[in-house]
């Protein structure tokens, strides 16, 4: 059990939560293993089989704090309040929010995700030394830094856009060279998806849509609205706010992904073609993709912002978690995830 930003994360799939007086106390193998009082909790998330205790869901009614029940692999299932008291008026804060800084969000967003794609290419660098001196790459990570150059002068959403499709453009045009393992038998030549042509774009679509589902389970434990985001349009069934928050995280998927395949812990034969030239991972690939990362999201990550290591699967719940006290007004910006 973890507690950050007076939420608390239960995330040992054998914890039991329980009630006593007013304390809420985690169970494990028969053993009070944590205590803490109602008066330091304003919001539980609970990614346990086990689940908790009636008297405990009914005490946290009482005092109007949320139990979201999650899936061991991220999907949101379920939550447990009381009337509806704050959450509606936090809904409508998020619009008024976004309408009125919708611009320095996505500004903000976007010079994270520029940011982090250029961490992303370094850390490669740092394991390859034949490649720190590839023209093609320098001329991307400048390409990068002039992008977040011209952010900061944009004066609307439309020229944002402009500038972050160029400059996603030339990150994968060098993302194939990330690949750093000499007989793999997997490569890229451009981003494509809706459908994916190849196998690195098949996993990479599969990862970027498993993470964005994530971050719209986040979102709903926050009482956010998934479908009102800031810089992506709002679509029906698409959650909007989670695509927003996924572009400066979208380098952690991007790790994933390389991490994979240099290791080759994927290859080819865990995709199938489809007749209409798709690719997907086929079910043993899905296995494999699944498996890995439910490892990754059990290690620990020193957060940025928070100054503290967290398991790495709780980035989403953090960020916002973060956001949803920025449109409280609890702080006055937003921070951005970025890599260190």
């Amino acid at each position: 059990m973890r507690k950050l930003l007076n939420t608390i994360y239960v995330t040992n799939e054998n914890a039991y939560l329980a009630l006593d007086g007013e304390n809420l106390v985690c169970r494990l193998d028969n053993d009070d293993k944590f205590r803490i009082p109602f008066d330091n909790i304003e919001n539980i998330v609970c990614f346990s089989y086990l689940g908790c205790s009636p008297a405990l869901m009914g005490k946290c009614v009482e005092k109007s704090i949320p139990i979201n029940f999650i899936s061991p692999h991220g999907r949101f299932l379920a939550k447990v309040c009381g009337e509806t008291k704050g959450n509606v008026f936090l809904r409508v804060a998020q619009i008024d929010v976004f309408r009125e800084n919708s611009l320095i969000l996505t500004k903000n967003t976007m010079l994270a995700k520029f940011c982090n794609s250029v961490q992303t290419i370094k850390r490669t660098l740092h394991d390859v030394a034949d490649l720190r001196n590839d023209k093609d790459i320098q001329l991307v990570i400048s390409v990068l830094g002039e992008g977040a150059g011209k952010l900061t002068s944009s004066n609307n959403l439309e020229q944002i856009l402009g500038i972050e499709g160029n400059c996603a453009q030339a990150y994968f045009s060098v993302f194939d060279k990330l690949i750093t393992k000499k007989n793999s038998d997997m490569h890229f030549s451009y981003r494509n998806k809706r459908p994916p042509l190849d196998e690195v774009n098949a996993l990479l679509s599969f990862v970027y849509t498993m993470y964005t589902s994530e971050f719209a389970s986040a979102l709903e434990t926050v009482g956010l609205d998934s479908y009102i985001g800031f810089c992506h349009a709002l679509r029906s069934g698409r959650h909007s706010l989670a695509c927003d928050l996924v572009e400066e995280a979208r380098c952690l998927a991007d790790r994933f992904v390389l991490t994979l395949i240099n290791l080759q812990i994927i290859s080819k034969k865990d995709f199938d073609k489809q007749v209409s030239g798709a690719v997907w991972l086929n079910d043993n690939g899905r296995k494999k993709v699944l498996t890995k990362w439910q490892e990754k999201k059990r290690t620990d990550y020193l957060h940025p912002y928070l100054k503290q290591k967290i398991p790495f699967g709780l980035i989403p719940y953090v960020q916002s978690n973060l956001l949803a006290k920025f449109v409280r007004g609890e702080i006055d910006e937003y921070p951005c995830f970025l890599l260190k």
